[in-house]
């Protein structure tokens, strides 16, 4: 259209949020994601919401999105809706990277030839599968470039879970991780951060080597924590937990569009991304699960410990240009300020579990009835 603005790459989002059916008074996984799913009204909520792996997790994923309050409303209204009709039906819905409390024996799948394949090849890693993760998308001009992107990320990969980890339970008792989550998807074979790639012809061949080995169900599947999608032009950010609360997923988005953006100034400067080492990649995602924000995390860039809170600081300092693309700034440095002071969802297991065991954490992780929102409080 004459005298349109060309947008850049980078300027679009979207949000997929995956969540637990429950028993709103044991916090154990139920198989209700198809009845919570089917009491939803037609219109209820703008985002897409489905089926996932087992027949106790459901998906909301949001529209493209070009601002944080397109992000907020998809997310605010997706969560509403699910908690109002798994209400209705005598269940809860919860968001949490793993399901604190378990019973013993393998959880339902959802049907389906696809999911059948990955219970197959996989057996006992899916039996007790109860993890659930807060995925963004970001457009990006082409495959090429989201190889190139996704090299850009890779270092702050651990940083985005520093801020993200909302699983510190399973089973009942405290597994001493932000993120068990982590732990438990590790069982999978290629999981974490992605190799570095010289072009999209090397991320393929990557790919398709661990479909030649039968490690993976097709040659698209990966469970790299980043990635080229491979329905759109887009990068998929998969490194964090399902969170508590809608403003803590438009943080995520947020962070995730920002990076890349910022990933897409450096190329257009003629910088590449380095090609850190993938055991330093690994150590500081390791290090990420395992102490959360409040403990040591390790810089892949300059390979050496440091506090968390720091490395949250200087991912904040790499992406304060590409926040201001888009204004976002002032919102995400006053999101970041109320985790850093009231915690991450980890913390925030822990504080319930000290006061009411088991049972706070389970309510905890519950989406509010009446509105799931649940925002930080307001900026002083």
């Amino acid at each position: 259209m004459s005298g349109s603005a060309v947008v850049p790459w980078g300027a679009t989002l979207g949000v997929e949020e995956e969540f637990l059916t429950a028993d709103p008074n044991t916090g154990m996984p139920v198989p209700a994601a198809a009845a919570v799913l089917g009491g939803v009204p037609a219109g209820a909520a703008a985002a897409e919401l489905k089926p996932e792996l087992l027949a106790c997790q459901v998906e909301a994923a949001t529209g493209v999105c070009r601002t944080l309050c397109d992000v907020r409303g998809q997310v605010t209204q997706a969560r509403a809706a699910l908690a109002a009709s798994a209400h209705a039906q005598g269940v809860a819905v919860m968001s949490v990277g793993f399901a604190p409390v378990m019973a013993d024996g393998p959880l339902p799948l959802t049907p389906g030839e696809r999911y059948l394949a990955i219970e197959r090849l996989y057996r006992g890693v899916v039996d007790d599968y109860a993890a659930c993760g807060l995925h963004v998308h970001v457009g990006v001009a082409d495959r090429e470039t989201a190889v190139a992107v996704v090299n850009h990320l890779r270092p702050w990969l651990a940083t985005l879970q520093v801020l993200t980890g909302n699983s510190a339970f399973c089973r009942g008792r405290d597994t001493g991780f932000a993120s068990w989550r982590t732990v438990v998807q590790s069982r999978f074979p290629g999981f974490g951060a992605p190799p570095w790639c010289a072009d999209a012809a090397a991320y393929d061949q990557a790919m398709g080597r661990q479909a030649a080995f039968g490690t993976t169900v097709d040659p698209q599947m990966t469970f790299w924590s980043a990635r080229p999608s491979e329905h759109a032009p887009t990068v998929e950010v998969r490194a964090a937990d399902a969170v508590p609360t809608a403003d803590e997923a438009v943080l995520h988005a947020a962070l995730v569009r920002a990076l890349v953006v910022r990933a897409r100034m450096d190329l257009d400067a003629g910088r590449q991304a380095a090609p850190v080492d993938d055991a330093v990649i690994a150590a500081a995602m390791w290090s990420a699960a395992r102490h959360g924000l409040r403990g040591p995390a390790v810089d892949p860039a300059r390979e050496r410990q440091m506090p968390a809170a720091v490395m949250v600081h200087a991912l904040l300092a790499h992406v304060r240009d590409a926040l201001d693309e888009f204004g976002d700034r002032d919102e995400v440095h006053r999101l970041v300020s109320h985790v850093l002071e009231r915690g991450t969802g980890a913390e925030r297991q822990r504080a319930a579990a000290a006061s009411g065991g088991i049972a706070a954490v389970c309510e905890l992780a519950g989406l509010p009835q009446s509105t799931c929102a649940d925002p930080l409080p307001e900026a002083s």
